[in-house]
């Protein structure tokens, strides 16, 4: 059995590495709670520690941690924290009522948690004591299941000293600090800062809506108007369309349709037919069929048709 104690070596190097703290996220920021983030979190071994292993599920790993330690706690209200080793998530849990004198504190015991700071292998079982508690975790070399022992310091270290394996105790002051994870506390911060945010837009909306407003109002009442210049517009566009509607009146279609109307009042009389009305660069010819005795008060006579009338060139 080998004991070892302190911080953990990595990679051989002779140095500490610098300890890791919690920093203030998107939802802390998002809520203007930045600035009292607390990220020096204090050591405590809660008195309700637990432990254990669940199947790893991609994508749902907060969510199976929360539900296997809620039952293992009795209570949904509880702190977590957790990490995945191969296909399974590990985790430590306590009900939140037992940090209710430490409310901005970490367990030490989650820095040997695979992928963290303090953990060497599963061979290995690590300790740490406070205030005459201790608390072991090891992983039985049989089911490869993970354990928890916490109890009295004078009960607990004889018995993990007389296990034949490596253990080493956690220097809190040199490990990185996991903290806890609270899922009703990270809802209602999501939620603070999803208030905050819509409050800002609605507040930036108003301004650029009041912004505008304040621009149409400057435009309408305070900037000079040529009202001169627009009146003439406005009379030389009526003028103008006046006159267009004159010149419609005045077109040769009007004037034809006139002169039509005429030939075939004075044809009628005489038993005519108008056969040709063209109109040609303002010119108009006509022709039509009358009897014989009425051509010369038509026009132009041209011969006889068939049916005995004359054609005449009308005038």
């Amino acid at each position: 059995m080998v004991t070892t104690t302190g911080p953990t070596i990595k990679g051989g190097q002779n140095a500490i590495q610098d300890v890791k703290k919690p920093s203030p996220g998107a939802a802390d920021y998002l809520a203007g709670e930045a600035a009292s983030f607390v990220s020096n979190l204090k050591p405590y071994l809660p008195s309700d520690l637990i432990g254990g292993s669940i199947p790893l599920v991609p994508g749902m790993e907060e969510e199976a941690v929360w539900n296997a330690a809620s039952q293992a706690c009795g209570t949904e209200k509880i702190h977590f924290c957790y990490s995945a080793d191969e296909n399974r998530l590990i985790y430590l849990a306590c009900p939140s009522s037992s940090l209710a004198s430490y409310p901005d504190s970490w367990c030490p015991l989650a820095a040997a948690l695979p992928g963290n700071s303090e953990y060497w292998d599963k061979e290995t079982v690590y300790l740490y004591e406070q205030e005459g508690v201790a608390t072991a975790m090891r992983w039985d070399p049989e089911t490869g299941r993970m354990q928890v022992f916490l109890g009295a310091s004078r009960t607990i270290l004889p018995r993990v000293q007389s296990m034949d394996a490596n253990f080493v105790t956690i220097n809190p002051d040199v490990a990185d600090i996991v903290p806890w994870i609270n899922r009703n506390l990270k809802t209602e911060k999501l939620s603070r800062a999803t208030a905050k945010t819509l409050a800002l837009l609605g507040a930036f909306a108003a301004i650029i809506g009041m912004g505008f407003l304040l621009f149409n109002y400057f435009a309408l009442n305070l900037i000079e108007r040529d009202l001169e210049t627009l009146r003439k517009q406005s009379q030389e566009a009526s003028v103008e369309l006046i006159r267009s509607a004159a010149d419609v009146m005045k077109s040769d279609t009007a004037q034809s349709m006139i002169q039509i109307q005429d030939i075939l009042a004075r044809l009628s009389e005489v038993d005519g037919t108008l056969v040709k009305y063209e109109v040609n660069n303002g010119k108009i010819t006509w022709q039509a069929l009358v009897p014989p005795a009425f051509a010369q008060d038509f026009g132009t006579p041209m011969g006889l048709e068939k049916d005995g009338r004359a054609r005449v060139n009308g005038r």
